[in-house]
């Protein structure tokens, strides 16, 4: 079967100024996606697009816009914007598609182009291949149409907030004080916008954006790696609970008032209780991937929830959601989807992504409706098992199957970790890297784990010819923060 020779899991990804993130290939790209997307059209097609605040980010959107104007398209420009935003706006206004310029929580200097469908999800597999074919094209076809205009739409900003504000009725969050980190990226103006204007004290960090800061030591992902510092904040500030968001806020991580880091996991446990006791939950079901810690599988079991495993990748789960509300009453009901990344999905029949800044809302709806309780209370149901996820850079992707001494270390594992419940090997789908996840039972600690963890990634980056001291991460899932390597003989 073939498949995309640029798009990846998450759209089109490198480092700004190199191909395929290159103002050259990003024009052919703005065309040809134009062309494709733009077919079945009755009228001339229009596309909205907003980006984060990377340096880079103008430049590419210029690219890109001029080969969606030269394509015959008309072209709306939502500015800075979170990529769920983007998503909402795009079936809200009725255009024929979105189009988002983001690498979400990559570092600065690489950057991103998702394309969204009419409905503001990603694009299948098959619409990526003919977007490809026009790009390898000598000639691109013409569409009749001619070139078009853009327009401004940053009054959209305002859409978008109001949806938020009324996504959760009667939420007053007078009294509430939170700390937001919103990663000097998209969410730096409309995060504490809408928490602020729903009535909480707000203390936001990370909202000054140079370009070149963004998910700089700030952002959801750098809190799960290092929690203390934000823990910290926290704390010092008295808050009820923190709040921190990726690059493009379709990711929140939750603290609570002790410290304790609150991720995707426990947000669906909590949201999967409180919307089946309004009789609001699709399908009776939890829609997650087989990353999810054991934990949530068995709160689920004691619910008597449906648990809905899909591969690694919200577009899977996206794709279970909507199967959910085509088999279930759909009406008034939320399917509920995510992953531990914080990544979590609330679908209905305008919202069919992960929105951080919703997610947040519901959450706080959640507190709100245990009147006096605090977000730590929400999560002593949940005891997460010893969980570790790796992240190692590699030079090469072969086919894990093909490297031989990784079956024999995988086969001592087994024997030293019977406790062992769970394993996930694969190259990510958006970087040049290697990920492992391993989750035991308690008869082991995290460390032993993450020990076979560092085993493991050393074995693949020295198999794949990646050069020694590559980047190597070993996240403690449970607890968050990274786990140095045992240098103990």
């Amino acid at each position: 079967m073939v498949k995309p020779q640029y798009f990846g899991t998450d759209g089109i990804r490198g480092t700004a100024g190199t191909a395929p993130m290159s103002a050259e290939f990003v024009l052919q790209l703005g065309k040809a996606a134009g062309l494709v997307l733009g077919a079945e059209s009755e009228s001339r097609p229009t596309f909205v697009v907003g980006r984060d605040t990377r340096s880079s980010g103008p430049m590419l959107q210029s690219a890109l816009v001029a080969g969606l104007l030269a394509s015959g398209a008309e072209v709306v420009d939502l500015g800075v914007l979170p990529t769920p935003a983007i998503a909402f706006l795009t079936q809200k206004t009725g255009a024929q598609a979105g189009v988002v310029i983001s690498a979400s929580h990559n570092p600065a200097a690489e950057n991103g182009i998702k394309f969204l469908s009419s409905q503001g999800t990603k694009l299948p597999e098959e619409t990526e291949l003919a977007i490809e074919a026009l790009l390898n094209a000598e000639q691109l076809p013409s569409n009749g149409y001619g070139y078009s205009q853009i327009t401004d739409g940053a009054n959209l900003h305002e859409v978008y907030l109001q949806d938020l504000a009324t996504s959760q009725s009667g939420l007053d969050l007078h009294g509430l004080k939170l700390v937001l980190d919103c990663a000097n990226g998209a969410a730096y103006q409309v995060g504490p916008e809408i928490f602020r204007r729903l009535g909480a004290k707000v203390i936001a960090l990370n909202v000054s954006p140079d370009g070149l800061n963004i998910n700089a030591q700030a952002g959801s992902e750098y809190v799960r790696s290092h929690p203390q510092a934000f823990a910290a904040l926290v704390q010092e500030h008295n808050a009820d609970l923190g709040l921190a968001f990726d690059g493009d806020a379709d990711r929140v991580i939750l603290m609570d008032e002790r410290g304790r880091l609150v991720d995707g996991d426990y947000m669906l446990a909590i949201l999967a209780d409180h919307l089946r006791a309004q009789y609001k939950l699709l399908g009776n079901a939890v829609v997650t991937t087989t990353m999810a810690n054991g934990a949530l599988v068995g709160f689920c079991q004691q619910r008597k929830l449906n648990l809905i495993e899909t591969p690694v990748g919200d577009k899977y789960i996206t794709e279970k959601l909507f199967n959910l509300s085509r088999e279930d009453n759909a009406q008034s009901k939320l399917g509920l989807g995510g992953e531990q990344s914080g990544h979590v999905i609330l679908f209905d029949a305008e919202h069919h992504t992960g929105d951080g800044l919703r997610s947040a809302l519901f959450m706080l709806q959640v507190l709100h409706a245990h009147s006096g309780e605090k977000l730590s209370a929400l999560t002593e149901s949940i005891q997460k098992y010893p969980q570790v996820v790796a992240s190692c850079v590699v030079a090469a992707k072969p086919d894990l199957k093909t490297i031989q001494p990784l079956e024999a270390l995988l086969a001592e594992l087994q024997q030293a970790l019977p406790g062992l419940v769970r394993s996930n090997l694969r190259y990510s789908g958006t970087e040049p890297k290697f990920r492992l996840m391993l989750e035991t039972d308690t008869r082991h600690t995290t460390a032993e784990v993450a020990e076979y963890a560092w085993n493991v990634c050393e074995l693949v980056q020295r198999e794949t010819g990646t050069p020694l001291g590559a980047p190597i991460e070993v996240l403690n899932v449970a607890e968050g923060g990274l786990i140095p390597r045992n240098t103990e003989a």
